[in-house]
């Protein structure tokens, strides 16, 4: 697994190639007023900005203090404060946190890397950030991160338990089990959260089927294992059952009103993390 520091130092990378990411609340009932300002004028209770007097201004907006100093009316307008709460969650099969190369990230750091980025981004504009299931609330600013990166780092619960309140939600996992056991562990997770995205990471090995000859597979974590005198003789088979696992999933993530994002460890980070944000930005858009 990969250590503390360098999840830190790998994220603020990815950060500083990506533009920034905003997601403005399109729904209401994913807005908590009063939470972050949003370098922008609307509603809230902390000053922003004095404008002059448009005749679509009620009379009471007028601030009279500001206006006696000239001859032309002005108006106080304060920042817009709203927050969305984005939580995240990995999976922590050891399946999932796996590579066929030594030197290659396991699919799960990679997903914790790229989930990390994209929350510093989302923290530095304001958003809540937290873990699905975690042991602390989501939370706001510079340390928001800090807390999110050690909480990945941690033991991470296998149920996904839905929030308290509305938010959006970042699932990575590779999605090997069944799509039916995925739709029975989302379903009330999406009853909370409106907008998600599935983000599946996976191993190139895991697409190519390169084997040939007597080959026994297993996955890390189960006690389930295979064995073929010819493995190449079930790659056709195996690659066909793969795209339809794949379509499956996409279509249950439309149903939900989710996104998928698909991602291969032999791509780079910054092609993740650049899928995902086009992907959280359909659910708000760029302010």
């Amino acid at each position: 697994m990969i250590t503390l520091s360098t999840l830190r130092a790998d994220a603020e990378a990815l950060v500083r190639q990506l533009p920034g990411l905003s997601l403005q609340a399109a729904a209401a009932d994913v807005i908590h007023p009063g939470a972050a300002g949003r370098k922008r004028a609307g509603s809230g209770e902390q000053f922003w900005q004095y404008r002059r007097y448009a005749q679509t201004d009620a009379a009471d907006r007028i601030d009279w203090r500001r206006s006696a100093r000239g001859d032309e009316y002005f108006v106080r307008e304060t920042e817009l404060e709203t927050a969305r709460t984005v939580l995240s969650w990995v999976d922590p099969h050891l399946g999932f946190d796996w590579s066929s190369e030594p030197g290659r990230e396991t699919k799960a750091d990679r997903a914790r890397t790229v989930l990390l980025a994209l929350s510093i981004l989302l923290a530095k504009d304001g958003e809540r950030i937290g873990l699905i299931s975690g042991s602390r609330a989501p939370s706001l600013g510079k340390a928001a991160p800090d807390k999110l990166a050690e909480d990945l780092l941690g033991p991470i619960q296998a149920t996904l338990e839905p929030p308290r309140a509305e938010a959006l939600a970042l699932i990575a996992s590779d999605f090997y089990d069944g799509v039916e056991v995925w739709r029975e562990r989302l379903a009330p997770l999406a009853r909370r959260c409106r907008h998600g995205v599935l983000f599946a990471v996976t191993d190139p090995i895991e697409h190519t089927f390169p084997f040939k000859g007597r080959t026994k597979f297993s996955r890390p974590g189960s006690t389930l294992d295979r064995l073929f005198g010819r493995a190449e003789t079930v790659r056709d088979d195996y690659l066909s059952k793969l795209e339809a696992h794949e379509a499956a999933l996409s279509e249950l993530a439309v149903g939900m009103g989710w996104a998928l994002v698909k991602h291969r460890t032999d791509e780079t980070a910054l092609r993740g993390a650049a899928a995902m944000q086009a992907a959280l930005e359909q659910f708000g858009g760029k302010a």
